[in-house]
This record gives C-alpha cells, sequence and structure tokens, in this order.
C-alpha cells in the first residue's frame, strides 16, 4: 500500500511540470538572414526604384546578413530563451565578421535583441527584450522577458533579431510547429 501511495504521489507531482513542459506561445528553428531588399521591378540590369524588405514595420539593415543557425523558444507568459550562432556580414568589407567599422577606423561590437510580433496587420505590437552583446563571431544568447507581454495567442508570430542601435532587423526566426522533429 505505501508503494501505491508514494508512486500516486509522484504521480502527481509530475503532472504540473508535464503541463508546464509545453507552455510555448511560438518556437523557432533555424534563421534568414535579413536583405534590405525585397524587389526591384523592371527587366533592365539596374533598378530605378527597389522595394525596401520591410516586415511588420521594421526597416531592414543597409547590408546584406546571414545567420548560421537559431532557435528560440517564447513562452505563453512572455519568457523567451533565443541562441543565435553566426549572425554575420553577407557583404562589404567586413563579410563573415559581426564587426562595425568606426569612422576612426576600428572596430566596434553591436547588441542585439529580440522582437516578437504577433499581429499580421496594423497596428503591429514590438514586444522587445533587452539588448545583449553580438560577438566577432555573430553569437547571442537571448533569456528574458518580451514587453508587453503577448498575447494568449499568437497565430502568426514573427521574431526578428534587431540592432539596438538603429532598430533595424538583422535576421528573422523560422517557425516551428509542433509536428515538426
Amino acid at each position: 500500500m505505501r508503494v501505491v501511495a508514494l508512486f500516486a504521489i509522484a504521480v502527481v507531482s509530475l503532472v504540473p511540470s508535464l503541463a508546464r513542459a509545453d507552455d510555448s506561445l511560438a518556437r523557432f528553428k533555424g534563421g534568414i538572414g535579413a536583405d534590405g531588399v525585397s524587389g526591384a521591378p523592371g527587366t533592365g540590369p539596374t533598378a530605378a526604384v527597389v522595394t525596401r524588405n520591410i516586415v511588420r514595420g521594421v526597416q531592414p539593415p543597409a547590408q546584406l546578413w546571414a545567420i548560421a543557425a537559431f532557435t528560440a523558444d517564447v513562452k505563453a507568459d512572455g519568457h523567451i530563451t533565443a541562441d543565435g550562432r553566426g549572425l554575420v556580414f553577407a557583404g562589404g568589407n567586413t563579410i563573415g565578421t559581426a564587426l562595425v567599422v568606426t569612422p576612426a577606423g576600428g572596430t566596434a561590437t553591436l547588441n542585439v535583441f529580440a522582437t516578437l510580433i504577433c499581429e499580421n496587420v496594423p497596428p503591429f505590437v514590438e514586444r522587445n527584450t533587452k539588448a545583449v552583446p553580438l560577438s566577432a563571431d555573430g553569437d547571442f544568447r537571448i533569456n528574458d522577458v518580451v514587453s508587453p507581454a503577448p498575447p494568449a495567442v499568437c497565430n502568426t508570430p514573427v521574431l526578428l533579431i534587431r540592432n539596438a542601435a538603429n532598430l533595424n532587423w538583422f535576421a528573422a526566426g523560422i517557425q516551428k510547429f509542433d509536428d515538426d522533429e
């Protein structure tokens, strides 16, 4: 009888943690680097007009960016963990690094933050984390809570990694659905 009672207590104590194990609001696996231009109409060798790659109201960077690996999990309470690897310039003189050349000719590191946007039509609500440093090889880790708090349902989430200095987006997470492995 004692064994049954201990087993019942163990099962009951696990049930709340099992319920919390899947309280994800949105998950992301993989990332897309930013390209400042999303289109250029016409067939000639140059474009007189280009369409900027603005994502839900957030401006793109002036230079191409790439990201090697990205995962993120946003919980229903707004807690977010995000891990990015190899977020680097994909063009220009600093290609392959995350270093910015300063006016004096030196280099500086960037700070990045995450923005969760659940709305797919305006007005868009930007739910942001605090900024973290981006290493010279483009690695970062975010463990924070987005503010303002997310809605109870986020059917069309976009998660952007952004430059803390100018607020442009560098990378976007690829949404991971429950049936993905």
